[in-house]
């Protein structure tokens, strides 16, 4: 639970540093805690992680060596930036069934900064920690983002 001397930043170190499993009520409780971002405030690249619940798009993202995410405008976003087998970045078409845009769409009671992918249901929801790191939920269709009612909880840190 936050207290005053548990602050969100706290708790996001807190869980940022854990090697898991984390406890997917207390990145409710986190998400809570955050400020909304605008969508044309978070354009950029981003390196990603996963935070380490157990959910089996953790193990499919390790996989497929996910990077992070780039922000090129509001209509071009890229969800999947990975390494190929040289090392290079590139986007992951195939996994995303194409790439995405940004909006500002109503999660949880508030409008926040979301990307919404083009071939999938799902959408990411993204909450600022502080102007350089952005905490996402993986939202949509439950038979595609959900594990055992779960949702996929990560983080991005601006590149």
């Amino acid at each position: 639970m936050l207290t005053d001397s548990h602050t969100g930043r706290s708790l996001w170190d807190e869980l940022r540093s854990s090697e898991g499993p984390v406890d997917t009520e207390l990145l409710d409780e986190l998400w809570a805690s955050l400020e909304t971002v605008d969508a044309g405030e978070i354009l950029g690249s981003w390196k990603g992680f996963a935070f380490p619940t157990d959910h089996p798009l953790q193990i499919t993202l390790t996989k497929s060596r996910w990077h992070g995410k780039r922000f090129h405008s509001l209509q071009w976003a890229q969800p999947l930036i990975c390494a190929d087998d040289d090392g290079e970045l590139v986007s992951d078409l195939k996994s995303g069934r194409g790439e995405a845009s940004l909006w500002n769409v109503e999660f949880r009671g508030e409008v926040t900064a979301t990307m919404v992918y083009d071939g999938m249901p799902i959408f990411d929801h993204f909450k600022r920690v502080d102007d350089t790191t952005l905490m996402g939920i993986m939202n949509g269709k439950p038979e595609l983002v959900l594990a055992d009612a779960k949702h996929f909880y990560f983080g991005l840190e601006r590149e």
